[in-house]
């Protein structure tokens, strides 16, 4: 089954857009926000041809089960998109997320790495939500850029959650509990994505696709080799990768946060107090064409909650660096209060006349002067 425009899902999500790599925007008829939907392709096995209540109902049953059992125990947190829960409908599982107004992070990484402070302040953002998860006894387990929102207000927001734990579900029911069928179902469904991919799961996974996304955001690429998920786990698990001295200031906490041993690598909560402490060291803003040409983000980050606006679309052209990196809108300094626009002491009429008087005086005491030597 494949929708478009207009077409209602699960009864209440009117299709907004068409379907782009299984996602679409659609507008929840029984709240009025607009939220996201994701699916996954169910394969022929958990579908069948069986009737609704039939048994070849239940796998997806069980797949939906799974994801709401995750989004009914996530917390609710302001840096952290609510899951609103999962739905089958022909051979598509689909997964439902609030969106508010931003862009999406892979989207602004496309135009390049962004300044190591602006990076820090994104960070610290997910390791908040990230902390709020941890302490609910959860795991995200889908850290990456393509699952984190910057808002109008420059906050970064961390979203995919039940996409991920679908994506996780599934590849156990296609492969089981683990082995080489569950590892080849995941690589098919994840891909070689660094993020995806940590030798641990839990929380101490969660920080180390932290670590991974810190580095691509102050650098521009993964840590890891990303040409295929053989390579990529490969060089995980021997530890091949790309030292973080490019990530400049955030480069020691990169370090900590790749490192093999989960047991040594700094909690959400812990992240959380370095970057702060990061950020309040940082420097005054330096004009030239270093930020210049930093990417854009959407206005400077917000200490409150993230605002959730219905409105599509976020503007991050043409406004000006903040301390760290990121971007302030313009200010406008009046005519008036300018220098250049204070009136002249000397009225212009006036200009004239004194400047001949002034040649006349000179002309007189030239006069005396050559009479008064001469004499």
């Amino acid at each position: 089954m494949r929708a478009g425009p207009g077409q209602v899902l699960a009864g209440r999500y009117r299709l907004t857009d068409h379907l782009e790599a299984l996602g679409a925007f659609a507008a929840d008829e029984r709240t009025g926000d607009v939220v996201r939907l994701r699916a996954l392709e169910l394969p022929a096995v958990l579908i069948g041809d069986q009737e609704p209540d039939g048994p070849g109902a239940e796998p997806g049953e069980r797949l939906v089960r799974r994801v709401a059992t995750v989004g009914a125990a996530a917390p609710r947190h302001a840096r952290l998109l609510q899951g609103a829960g999962a739905f089958v409908e022909g051979d598509l599982l689909w997964t439902v997320e609030e969106r508010p107004a931003g862009q999406p992070l892979d989207a602004l990484l496309g135009a390049g790495p962004l300044p190591p402070y602006r990076a820090a302040e994104v960070a610290a953002d997910l390791a908040g939500a990230l902390r709020a998860l941890h302490g609910a006894g959860l795991a995200h387990g889908n850290v990456t850029a393509a699952s984190v929102l910057v808002g109008e207000d420059g906050a970064a927001l961390l979203g995919g959650l039940l996409p991920g734990v679908a994506e996780e579900a599934l590849a156990e029911e296609l492969g089981g509990p683990g082995g080489r069928r569950r590892y080849e179902v995941r690589a098919a469904l994840v891909g070689p994505v660094a993020e995806r991919w940590p030798l641990d799961g839990g929380p101490a996974g969660d920080c180390w696709a932290l670590g991974v996304l810190l580095h691509r955001m102050a650098t521009g690429r993964a840590p890891y080799p990303e040409s295929g998920v053989p390579e990529l786990v490969t060089a995980v698990r021997e530890g091949r990768r790309v030292p973080a001295e490019a990530c400049g200031p955030l480069g020691p906490l990169v370090e900590r946060l790749v490192q093999s041993d989960p047991a040594l690598r700094p909690t959400a909560a812990e992240i959380t107090l370095e970057l702060a402490e990061l950020l309040a060291r940082a420097p005054e803003p330096v004009d030239g064409p270093a930020a210049a040409g930093a990417p854009g983000l959407p206005g400077p980050r917000s200490a409150g909650p993230a605002r959730r606006r219905r409105a599509k679309g976020a503007g991050a052209a043409g406004r000006s660096r903040d301390r760290h990196g990121g971007t302030a809108k313009a200010e406008t300094v009046p005519a008036e209060a300018a220098g250049a626009a204070r009136p002249p002491r000397i009225p212009p009429a006036l200009l004239g006349p004194l400047l001949v008087g002034g040649v006349f005086l000179l002309l007189v005491l030239g006069v005396a002067a050559v009479v008064l030597f001469a004499g």
